[in-house]
């Protein structure tokens, strides 16, 4: 699977609609126009009628020219400057695989992509490119009949663009978060449908910068669909909602989680409910405490950790500001889950323990409980905002980003779009180049032949 392994997913995992994707029914009008023009073409044994200027230096007679059966070389480039985290690849592979082929008279399908040559670079794979078309590395090159597999620009581009675009996003975070766990919270964002395809790109993304950071983080989904390509499962706590199911109430409801819950699923309250993360955080932690401590004292570690609480969330949103945070009159400094904000939590965190009176052993476990809590922030988190925050040190433990990790090139800055070219055409036997004005054939390293 991916870069890292070396193991391309098998196409059953991406469970394709193979016969309406065979029938074009995800394809732009005008390449199912041009694969029936060639079938026809090829039936009626027309040859070429035209004049080609790129090719008349060339020693052969284009008159011969089977143009409905013509063998063409495309080749698939990223567009986002600097350099995109290519995802995707495996997925149009399996489309070509599965897809590739023709109708014969009778209404069969005849599947000819053995027939064909095929390159491309594993998923996870860095592609740089300086914006300048002629100098780009593509990342698939295909070899073989046009009318076989003209009707799978349309999609295998699509699942290009997508999954590059949300890895590259994912790995720009997790730069900016300057290897703290960066959380994928996306999935309320956008149809349920992309939820396999989008976790995956996140894996490979958190994959890709463990290996060039020399990290080990672990990848974190919110929905078992996010999972679903690569064998993970979502994860999550307590809900804005949840706590209204308890009137309102953070520490009843975190209380009630954690005595239900398995204990191996990290117990984070979302502390913002009543615009007051740092009064809600103590006293959830007040709450989860008194039962903890009651177990430790008993004997019953393992039934302690239920009650151990892992992190407090702030999720305050942009327009408010939080009554723990004094007013400066201005809403970048006072609004929303702000710099001051986790720095007057962590402070709260770390020193609520000294007021309970605790001595001895019991103190010592009260201090380690508080100071151990992570604080994981969320809401409107960016690149930009990370690695502000970065820079401040504000003691952030974990990021949540959710939209930003879709956004395309009006946010980023650049262009996330793949295209397709036909750059080269076998005549005869022989492979000549020929491509519309602006682009060419390239070559990468890195592309490796499918079989």
């Amino acid at each position: 699977m991916s870069v890292f392994d070396r193991r391309r997913l098998p196409a059953s995992v991406f469970k394709l609609d193979v016969e309406r994707m065979r029938q074009g029914w995800y394809t732009d009008k005008y390449f199912i126009n041009i694969a029936l023009t060639l079938g026809e073409l090829a039936r009626q044994g027309y040859r070429f009628g035209g004049t080609a200027p790129d090719l008349s230096d060339l020693d052969v007679d284009l008159a011969n020219v089977d143009v409905g059966s013509l063998e063409v070389e495309v080749q698939w480039f990223p567009r986002r400057q600097p350099f995109t985290v290519v995802v995707g690849v495996d997925k149009a592979l399996a489309m070509l695989a599965e897809c590739t082929g023709y109708f014969d008279a009778s209404g069969r399908f005849v599947n000819t992509f053995e027939s064909m040559e095929v390159w491309a670079v594993h998923d996870g794979t860095e592609s740089p490119y300086d914006g300048d078309p002629l100098n780009v590395s593509p990342v698939m090159r295909v070899r073989g009949r046009y009318r076989d597999f003209a009707i799978l620009e349309t999609p295998t581009l699509g699942a290009l663009t997508r999954g590059s675009r949300v890895a590259t996003n994912v790995y720009e975070v997790m730069k900016a978060a300057r290897g703290k766990q960066v959380l994928f919270f996306p999935a309320r964002f956008d149809a349920h449908e992309v939820q396999a395809a989008d976790g995956y790109a996140y894996q490979v993304a958190v994959q890709l910068f463990n290996q060039n950071f020399g990290k080990s983080l672990p990848a974190h989904v919110s929905t078992d669909a996010q999972g679903d390509w690569w064998g993970g499962a979502g994860g999550g706590t307590v809900s804005h909602a949840a706590i209204a199911c308890f009137l309102g109430d953070t520490a009843e409801a975190m209380l009630a989680f954690a005595s239900t819950r398995p204990p191996d699923i990290p117990r984070i309250a979302v502390v913002d409910f009543n615009n007051d993360c740092v009064g809600t955080s103590l006293a959830v932690i007040r709450t989860l405490f008194r039962r903890y401590l009651e177990h430790m004292r008993a004997g019953r570690p393992d039934e302690a950790l239920r009650y151990k609480l892992f992190g407090v969330r702030p999720d305050t949103s942009a327009n408010m500001r939080d009554v723990s945070v004094p007013p400066l009159g201005d809403k970048r400094l006072d609004c929303g889950v702000n710099a001051r904000l986790v720095i007057i939590l962590r402070e709260a965190l770390d020193r609520e323990w000294r007021s309970w009176g605790l001595a001895g052993e019991d103190a010592r476990l009260a201090e380690s409980y508080c100071r151990e809590i992570k604080i994981a922030v969320t809401g409107g988190f960016t690149p930009e905002k990370i690695r502000q925050f970065e820079e401040l040190k504000v003691p952030a433990d974990i990021y949540g980003v959710g939209s930003w990790l879709l956004s395309s090139c009006d946010v980023c800055g650049t262009n996330n779009d793949f295209t397709a070219d036909v750059v080269r055409v076998r005549i005869e036997g022989r492979w000549y180049d020929l491509a519309k004005v602006g682009r060419k054939a390239c070559d990468n390293l890195m592309l490796e032949r499918v079989q």
